[in-house]
């Protein structure tokens, strides 16, 4: 075996990922290889063995199988679809002609890109362009990053565009002018939100991911938790901006007072990327400069921000008047509660948005 297979095979036991060794060698070599690799202990099943079970033997004894010593092209087949009968997601890895059955018919096939025949290319899902099976296990991490961003970018985007709506629509419940127009909108929604989602997508590795479970095939971007997470947070960031609108109407009058509503909301936008990066982990313990892009991000948003308030051709075109050091104070105050709210959360009850995910 080559020096990093051993490694890899840790790597799939940590993710979740359970590895068969399938070969033509003798069943005394490929069980002193598998010990050597440390793959999970179980039986070890030769061909001969193997084409004397029926179908139904073959799937209620595979669990307890990690080895398949002297084995033929059709039985490969058989292993999969007796895998694939006891709901596991399956992925095959093979070069030969031969194989090309047993690739079609699993979840993932992986061919060899060196050694590897046109047939069992054309026949599989992936193409390991260094035949190194350490390879599955870094697709396997990059795949769950990607995954996890993409739910990151959902998540932020979805919380605080309904915080807006969830704005809106208390304002017209209560009777009192709309704490943010409509040029206000349009600019979070283009321009804070778009400096924040993009480092989102970004976002380096947690040391975790390979500890998460996998996910059921079924699992979408949205589930049960994110959507009661999303509810959260947009009804903190909605009566936040609404209650300090309401308190400043009568004092500063409707300009000022919905200028400070539209940077509230705004600063929102800025704490909720940052708590946006996990469901689960503090900011602290992920690295607070460990996504720089992200920071860069709301440092860029914070100066968009300071040119609408106090430039006079903005001010016109956003319907905005300058703010004072109170004001700022009030509305850093304020947004930055969902930071501090989540971490409390993501201390005490790290898991209880977790439904479904």
């Amino acid at each position: 075996p080559r020096q990093e297979a051993k490694k890899a095979i840790a790597d799939c036991k940590r993710a979740g990922i359970k590895v068969l060794m399938i070969t033509g060698d003798q069943k005394a070599t490929a069980v002193a290889i598998a010990g050597e690799l440390g793959l999970p202990p179980g039986e070890a099943v030769t061909g001969l063995e193997l084409g004397q079970m029926s179908d139904e033997e073959l799937s209620s004894r595979i669990e307890r199988v990690s080895v398949f010593a002297r084995v033929e092209p059709l039985h490969k087949l058989r292993i999969v679809n007796a895998l694939k009968s006891k709901g596991y997601t399956v992925a095959m890895t093979g070069d030969g002609v031969n194989d090309g059955p047993a690739l079609r018919s699993a979840d993932i096939g992986i061919a060899m890109g060196i050694k590897g025949t046109d047939v069992a290319r054309e026949a599989s899902d992936m193409v390991l362009t260094d035949d190194n099976f350490a390879s599955i296990v870094a697709v396997v991490e990059e795949g769950r990053v990607i995954f996890g961003n993409i739910r990151r970018s959902v998540f932020y985007l979805l919380s605080t565009n309904i915080g807006e709506l969830f704005t809106w629509t208390a304002a017209i419940i209560a009777g009192v002018p709309l704490p943010v127009v409509a040029v206000q909108i349009l600019w979070i929604n283009l321009v804070t939100d778009g400096v924040c989602t993009i480092p989102l997508g970004l976002e380096p590795k947690h040391r975790n991911v390979l500890e998460e479970p996998p996910h059921r095939a079924k699992a979408g971007i949205v589930y049960q938790g994110m959507l009661a997470r999303i509810a959260f947070v947009a009804l903190f960031m909605s009566m936040g901006t609404f209650f300090v609108f309401r308190w400043e109407l009568p004092r500063v009058g409707l300009d000022e007072a919905r200028t400070i509503a539209f940077s509230m909301l705004v600063a929102f936008q800025w704490f909720n990327a940052l708590n946006a990066r996990s469901d689960e982990q503090s900011i602290f313990k992920l690295g607070l400069f460990s996504n720089r892009l992200l920071l860069g991000g709301i440092g860029l948003a914070i100066l968009l921000q300071v040119m609408v308030i106090y430039a006079p051709p903005l001010q016109k075109l956003f319907y905005t008047v300058p703010l004072d050091l109170g004001d700022w104070g009030v509305i850093v105050l304020m947004a930055s509660g969902i930071l501090v709210v989540a971490e409390v959360r993501k201390l005490i009850a790290p898991r209880i948005f977790n439904r479904g995910k």
